[in-house]
């Protein structure tokens, strides 16, 4: 006999985005993803912007697009998105070779990535105690 969890997926409000090809290696945006975990969707994407990192700005336009995707196609209200998961995965490398001293080819690889966010609404809590 196996224990049946039962778990409501309705209460758990998701959306999500996923930028594929995205021109950096996955060392260079884990910190960044690292970053904006757990935040309010506002407030990470002031934290990007601000950011003096290249790849900062792909990772904006993955979040606007699942901020849109939110607002559109489930009607969500931006002002209770956090973003509750972002992680990235390898993709191609491209390589490329230079030419060095005595004949001989360095090799020159240009990795490839994808980014994925993930979007939560939270509700925000109402007080039940006496001071309000």
């Amino acid at each position: 006999m196996s224990k049946k969890k039962i778990t409501d997926k309705s209460k758990e409000k998701m959306v999500r985005s996923i930028n594929n090809n995205i021109r950096s290696s996955v060392r260079k945006l884990n910190p960044i993803l690292r970053g904006i975990v757990g935040k309010k969707v506002d407030v990470a994407m002031r934290d990007l912007q601000f950011s003096e990192k290249r790849i900062t700005k792909d990772i904006r336009k993955t979040i606007n697009s699942a901020i849109a995707n939110a607002e559109n196609n489930f009607q969500y209200d931006i002002d209770n998105l956090i973003v509750k998961e972002a992680y990235c995965g390898k993709k191609i490398i491209m390589k490329r070779f230079r030419p060095r001293a005595k004949g001989r080819a360095a090799p020159i690889l240009k990795p490839y990535s994808s980014v994925t966010i993930i979007l939560s609404e939270v509700k925000k809590m109402e007080s039940h105690g006496t001071k309000g």
